[in-house]
């Protein structure tokens, strides 16, 4: 009923800047929340950013100045912005989506959705 879409991983140096995007289609009727989680290799997966439908932001600490989340409304579309990236950036991210779905007047409660996963390695 939902699928997103994530793109803009890859290999960056340290200090490096990258920008994941994730667009989220199908039967949406309203978007709590959205934002990325990460999971590194022998990791439990860990919220890295949220931004609520009202806008309001939630940042994992060791994160906060480096990454900015933001939204387009109108496309359903997440960003992440990374500058001065680390090594222990380096991990799979994944995109989540807080969404209710509706079609045709038929409406279902909210439920967690998430992408399929884009790697970013930081590493000279």
């Amino acid at each position: 009923q939902v699928q997103l879409v994530e793109s803009g991983g890859g290999l960056v140096q340290p200090g490096g800047s990258l920008r994941l995007s994730c667009a989220a289609s199908g039967s949406i009727f309203g978007i709590n929340a959205m934002g990325w989680y990460r999971q590194a290799p022998k990791k439990q997966r860990e919220l890295v950013a949220l931004i609520t439908s009202g806008g309001n932001t939630n940042y994992q600490d060791s994160v906060k100045g480096r990454f900015t989340i933001s939204r387009d409304y109108a496309k359903n579309t997440v960003y992440l912005q990374m500058n001065s990236l680390k090594p222990e950036d380096t991990a799979v991210y994944y995109c989540y989506g807080d969404i209710r779905t509706g079609l045709g007047g038929i409406f279902h409660p909210r439920n967690d959705y998430w992408g399929q996963g884009t790697q970013v390695t930081v590493s000279s």
